[in-house]
């Protein structure tokens, strides 16, 4: 399992720069293996810029950092058709934006109004963008890794369920420890030591994205058995019919996961089992990931909001009360 042994290897480079975040690194790992998107949410200065600055440093690859802002365009993010003049004839070009590279990190993307919204989710789920009535392919190796600050809500705009639900995950981003808080001190102190002296170590070589490719076709061989597919629904079908399992959770749930969230759980679960070195999915893989999947998907009640019932606290109910067939 060669590419098995490249992913291991560049998840532990890039834990060697995102100290006390390997949860978020894993996450980071599962969608570009399970070919998905990332919303990922923290307050500033979790290491969520750097965790995908790291992956792009360690895989060679192409990253594009487009910083949200309310007066953004569409064309900034997609690019646009130049003019140009030559010899006394002048035609239409079109100039690639941001958009045409492998990774993408969308920075506060809660910033921008709903027409760049828009053109973000055609790159997202048709893999392309439309510029001028033309239609322009984006790379085979494409992953938008989008960062929302949970606490400073002035002058953003409230994601659509629809593009929502585009992403893969939903990956909440936590503080680290103390002691991993001390080695990122002395990570920084060193690098920027590094940095100021002469002779630094030259950049090791990147892994070519052929392995990421070559793990997805393995993961696409991970057994998943019937029994975990019925789990898999269960789960799915507790968000949109919660009064056969509990009052409560009936009260807490206005609407639940779609369709979209059974195909994404079984993708992360599949890769979960792969990345863990198995060719086969247990429950655990699915409760390991069904937190990330699920959190973003649901739309939760008058109820629930005046209780502060977190999405997590409802998912983890639906764990509890669902039985692995």
């Amino acid at each position: 399992m060669a590419a098995h042994d490249d992913i291991i290897a560049l998840g532990q480079r890039i834990n060697q720069s995102i100290i006390g975040q390997a949860s978020m690194v894993e996450r980071l790992l599962l969608g570009l293996l399970a070919n998905g998107h990332l919303l990922v949410e923290g307050v500033p200065g979790l290491a969520k810029t750097r965790a995908i600055k790291s992956l792009a440093k360690n895989l060679d690859a192409e990253l594009s950092r487009v910083q949200f802002t309310p007066d953004l365009l569409p064309a900034d993010i997609t690019g646009s058709e130049i003019y140009f003049s030559e010899g006394g004839k002048g035609e239409f070009k079109f100039q690639q934006g941001p958009l045409f590279a492998n990774l993408i990190l969308a920075d506060e993307i809660n910033r921008a109004p709903a027409k760049v919204q828009s053109a973000l989710l055609e790159a997202m789920e048709e893999r392309q963008v439309t510029v001028g009535g033309k239609s322009y392919p984006l790379p085979d190796l494409f992953m938008v890794m989008a960062t929302q600050n949970p606490i400073e809500q002035e002058g953003t705009y409230p994601l659509p369920e629809a593009q929502l639900d585009r992403f893969l995950m939903h990956i909440h981003v936590g503080y680290p420890d103390e002691a991993a808080e001390a080695d990122i001190m002395r990570l920084v102190r060193s690098e920027e030591n590094a940095t100021k002296s002469a002779g630094a170590a030259p950049d090791r070589q990147k892994l070519d994205p052929k392995a990421v490719f070559d793990a997805r076709a393995e993961i696409g061989k991970v057994t998943v058995s019937e029994p975990i597919e019925k789990y898999i629904v269960a789960l799915v079908f507790a968000t949109r019919y919660p009064e056969k399992l509990d009052k409560d959770l009936a009260t807490w749930l206005e609407v639940g996961v779609s369709p979209r969230g059974v195909i994404s759980l079984d993708k992360v679960s599949r890769s979960y089992a792969w990345l863990k070195g198995r060719n086969y999915v247990t429950p655990d893989d699915v409760k390991a990931v069904v937190n990330d999947v699920f959190r973003h998907r649901l739309i939760l009640s008058y109820e629930a909001h005046a209780a502060n019932t977190t999405p997590d606290q409802v998912v983890d109910r639906i764990v509890e009360l669902v039985a692995v067939a």
